[in-house]
Parts: C-alpha cells; structure tokens; sequence
C-alpha cells in the first residue's frame, strides 16, 4: 500500500504545474499575437536598417536606423528636441482644449435642435471645406507671427472633425430608447443626458482621435511655415542642414507623440464605453 500511494504521488500533478500552466498558456499565445500581428512593421525596420548599412539605399539621404536612434537619444538628452517638445506639446494642447470646448457642446446642441443645425449648418460647411493652410496667411495677418496664429490655425483643422462626428452620434441615438425613457416618464432634458449623450460618446471619441490627428498635423505644418522652436521646425531645420538622421528622428518622434494621443483616446473611451465591449461579446 506504501509503494502504491508513492506512486500516485510521484505521478500527480503538482499543484504549482495546475496553477500556472494556463497563465503560460495564455503568455504564449499573448507573445504569438502581438508578434504576428507586427511582423509585418518588424520586417519594414529590419529591411530599412540592413538596406540603408549595405549602401542598397543612399545612407544619407535614408540613414540607417541606428543612427536615427543615436541621433535621437542625443537631440532629448543634449538640447536640439529637448525644449520642442513641450512648446509643440503646448500648442497641440490648447489647440485641441479649444476644440473640445467648442465642438462638442455645439455639436450635442445642433444634433438636437433642428433650428440650430439649420441656422449654422451652412456656414460650418463653409469653413469646414477650407483647407487651415489656405486661410494661415489670413490668421498671420490678423494675428501676427506669434503663438495666436498657430494655435487658432491647429484649431481650424481640429475642430470640424469632432464636430461633425459629435452631430453624427447624437442622430444615431435610439428613437427606441428615447420613446421608452419618455414613456417612463423622463423628462426632455434626463432624455438628454440619460440617452443621447451615452449613445453618442463613442461617435465623440471618433471625432476625437480624428481631431487629435489633424491637430499633430497642422501642428507641424504651422511649425514649418512660421516657427523658431517646435517639432515641426526642428524637421525642416534639420533638412536646411542636412542632417538626415535628426530629421527623421523628429519625424519618428511625432509618429510616438501620435501613437500615444491614440492610444490614450482608445484606453480612455474602452473605460467610458463598457458597455459596447459587453454588447460586441
């Protein structure tokens, strides 16, 4: 009976085996994903680096990457991006405040009013179908060279996005749902912000990631035109200069301040919007 329990206990699993076994499992299979989900990035890079060291590419005119990366570490550590950073940040940030101060309030009013949708409809169309870089010279003169020229440039092209989208998600509202709140006995105005605005944020947060990518653009557009300091000048600095690899550094370094403002965008609206995730699954 001894050498028989012994047996059993030699051959049983152990309870750590029971444990992390499925946690392993699903490490693996969450390394597996993420890898062939950017193999395809991971390639583009390694192509670019081996091409641009064996001289298949101009290395300066495409530098390899790591002397992208060298270039970068020293402009964020040694001065030529360190102060750009914020001063871009500043502008993008208030640039994009004022977008979502302005459009979302009125953007909920239009898409609920039909009389204010119709009174500005036509000339939001208007301004919205000008391009921000055409009427630029219009704000420099009005506004001079300064901060206020930027900002209110990177404002004309950030705010129409989330405007419109915030119009397009207070329409998508259910006409179910609001018929059944009013049947209960909800008034207009708990309608409002029991039906509308819930069912309307995920169209907001479309126009905001909209919004946040045409401000990084026109961010550096008016930073090109009109600048000593920023992002954008450091690029076309860096190309007066010729100096590719910090070029590319700063453009690589706009590409990681987009990606970030997404990300953010995305994790923000899955923690606001729960129930969208439970209505998918």
């Amino acid at each position: 009976m001894k050498k028989a329990s012994s047996s059993v206990a030699t051959h049983a699993p152990s309870a750590g085996s029971l444990v992390f076994s499925p946690s392993r499992l699903a490490l693996r299979r969450g390394i597996n994903l993420y890898s062939s989900r950017y193999v395809a990035l991971i390639a583009f890079f390694g192509l670019w680096q081996l091409a641009s060291s064996l001289g298949w590419l101009n290395p300066a005119v495409i530098p390899p990457l790591d002397r992208i990366a060298l270039a970068l570490y020293h402009a964020l550590w040694h001065g030529a991006l360190a102060g750009d950073i914020s001063i871009s940040l500043q502008r993008a940030g208030i640039a994009f405040g004022a977008s979502i101060v302005i459009a979302i309030p009125l953007g909920l009013a239009m898409g609920s009013f039909r009389a204010i949708e119709q009174a500005l409809d036509p000339i939001l169309q208007l301004f919205r179908q000008t391009s921000a870089l055409a009427v630029y010279p219009v704000f420099i003169l009005l506004l001079g060279l300064g901060e206020a020229s930027k900002v209110f440039v990177i404002f004309w092209a950030s705010v129409f996005p989330l405007l419109m989208n915030t119009i397009a998600g207070v329409r998508q509202a259910d006409a179910k749902l609001i018929e059944m709140a009013r049947v209960f006995g909800a008034s207009r105005l708990e309608v409002f912000r029991r039906v509308v605005v819930p069912s309307a944020i995920p169209s907001i947060f479309v126009g905001l990631r909209l919004s946040a990518t045409s401000t990084l653009l026109l961010l550096v557009a008016a930073e090109m035109i009109g600048a000593n300091q920023g992002i954008g000048f450091q690029v076309m600095n860096a190309q007066y200069n010729f100096q590719t690899p910090l070029m590319f550094a700063a453009i690589f370094l706009l590409a990681a301040l987009g990606l970030l403002a997404n990300y953010l965008l995305v994790a923000l609206q899955r923690r606001l919007c729960r129930w969208e995730g439970k209505r998918g699954a």
